[in-house]
């Protein structure tokens, strides 16, 4: 085994020659970068913050933001390439963008956006949901991109009439760096329903939608404005020099690189947890929370709680979508912060989210009487519309910062095993669970309090916290492998997970039964939320 120097030296190397892998991913409220050699190693990494703004009641971000941002985490990751190597980068063999999935990206014929971007967060579409969800019998959920399009006819939106390239945010981003309209099977079928082989958007529901009122009258068909569908291993495209001039504006990075299809965080997530096989599952931890189980055996009626995507190579994924995850708990964090300056005490939002995770662990295992709902935007699986954060106690108990912690934590959690639970219902369980986002930074805390919420094991790597962006750069590897040697199963579980660091944390009892105490004062209390948002549709 080298030596800490001759590694760096090593690396070193492979960096210089262009011999690494860059994955992108615009998540929800950062977006990161991260650079690997052929074995999947973490070389170096980078990152920016962002946040998404309700501008005319929708949620968004402008496009100047998203190159921004890019700009900012490749920029982050070259500081430390050169702090950790002495090198600069220069060149990558081959790079792939992953964002949030879903959304309404539409541009006409020459390039323009036709309106703001709306993201998966919205849930004005509704009336399109159901119509579609009825017209083609499968769900389609409210943040798909085929349900914002249909929205916007119903509402006679003036701009669908210019509508010339309908894309996702990852297609978007990879459409500028390449050139190419093109998109990876996972993030596409979170835009219209996929099937077949090979693999693409259905084309028995492509005619349904044409037949729809208000669409046959549109200039366009459907499949002259969605992008090419391609599956993990293909190539979607090289680095143009534009591309190159988008993420380094200093133009040291060089154009040419082979470029992954585009995905969207759904897909990115199961490679990072390697759970792309027959009966595996992860959850993804972020701005929102969802877990996905590969399966062949699909909800014999569709359930509006259940949408079915695929994975990056193609196989069926039910999959279990809550709009909120942990930015309530962020929110709490960034108050705590503020409390601690007024008294002169400098603790960073970091700190204080460690800090609170490490209370919950400590609370009372049914959070002491507290409730707290994390619903900074509408819930389609709790029926809201409109998001109104919550936090309440039974009165009686003492007032203390372990159980509120609790309570905040176990929020994240509650909305998903709602999910979960109709899914074991249709007899969809997962064989195995693994958790990925920034809230397991944290060693142990979410993780052992995720296993009392769902009931099971739960498994944890150590790229955990790098989530889709390390998943990202690992399907850039697979763009330029040795497809003769490996399938996408083979080369996670023979190359790239082969030796992983995974840590498995098994419920505790008395988790578990508090966790279900606080699940029953937590189905009462929906109540109330499904009062406030009656006040607020009027």
């Amino acid at each position: 085994m080298p030596t800490i120097q001759d590694q760096a030296k090593l690396d070193n190397a492979t960096i210089t020659s262009g011999q690494t892998c860059l994955g992108l991913e615009l998540g929800s409220s950062r977006i990161k970068a991260v650079l690997i050699d052929k074995d999947c190693r973490i070389l170096a990494s980078g990152g920016a913050d962002w946040e998404n703004q309700l501008v005319d009641g929708l949620w968004t971000y402008s496009l100047e933001a998203v190159w921004q941002g890019i700009q900012a985490a490749f920029a982050d990751l070259g500081q430390d390439v050169t702090r950790r190597y002495g090198c600069t980068l220069t060149a990558v063999e081959s790079l792939g963008v992953s964002a949030m999935m879903h959304g309404y990206l539409a541009f006409d014929s020459d390039g323009q956006l036709l309106t703001a971007f709306r993201t998966w967060r919205n849930t004005n579409t509704g009336p399109a949901a159901a119509q579609l969800s009825q017209a083609f019998g499968v769900n389609i959920p409210l943040r798909w991109s085929v349900a914002h399009l249909y929205q916007a006819i119903i509402d006679h939106e003036p701009n669908v009439g210019s509508l010339a390239f309908l894309t996702t945010l990852a297609g978007y981003v990879h459409w500028q760096l390449t050139g190419e309209k093109a998109l990876g099977v996972g993030d596409a079928s979170g835009m219209f329903p996929v099937v077949g082989q090979p693999l693409g958007f259905d084309q028995d529901l492509v005619e349904r939608f044409g037949q729809l009122p208000g669409v046959a009258e549109m200039p366009w068909r459907l499949p002259e404005v969605l992008p090419r569908v391609l599956v993990a291993g293909q190539r979607a495209g090289r680095l143009s020099p534009k591309g190159a001039k988008l993420l380094d504006p200093t133009g040291q990075l060089q154009p040419g690189a082979v470029c992954a299809p585009p995905e969207g965080d759904a897909g990115t997530g199961m490679v990072a947890t390697g759970t792309i096989g027959l009966g595996s599952g992860n959850v993804s931890v972020g701005t929102s929370i969802f877990a996905m189980v590969v399966t062949d055996r699909l909800p014999a009626n569709p359930l509006p709680e259940i949408d079915i995507v695929a994975t990056p190579d193609g196989l069926p994924v039910a999959m279990v979508h809550c709009n909120n995850g942990a930015s309530e708990l962020d929110a709490w964090a960034s108050l705590f912060a503020q409390f601690a300056a007024r008294l002169g005490t400098q603790a960073s939002p970091k700190a204080i989210f460690a800090t609170l995770l490490q209370a919950a662990l400590e609370g009372p295992a049914d959070a002491g009487h507290y409730l707290a709902y994390n619903h900074l935007a509408g819930e389609p699986i709790t029926g809201t519309t409109f998001g109104w954060p919550v936090t309440t106690r039974l009165p009686g108990g003492p007032v203390d910062l372990t159980g509120f912690a609790r309570a905040q934590v176990y929020s994240i959690f509650a909305t998903l095993r709602l999910g979960l639970d109709l899914l074991a219902e249709q007899g969809i369980k997962a064989s195995s669970w693994l958790a990925h986002g920034g809230l397991f930074n944290t060693p142990l805390v979410a993780q052992r309090l995720m296993a009392a919420a769902l009931g099971v094991p739960i498994t944890v790597g150590q790229t955990a916290s790098k989530g889709g962006a390390w998943g990202m750069a690992v399907l850039a590897a697979f763009a330029v492998a040795d497809h003769h040697q490996w399938s996408l199963p083979d080369y996670l579980a023979d190359h790239v997970f082969r030796s992983a660091e995974l840590s498995t944390v098994a419920p505790e009892l008395a988790d578990s039964q508090g966790f279900d105490a606080f699940m029953e004062r937590y189905r009462t209390g929906l109540a109330l939320e499904r009062a406030i948002d009656q006040l607020e549709r009027g």
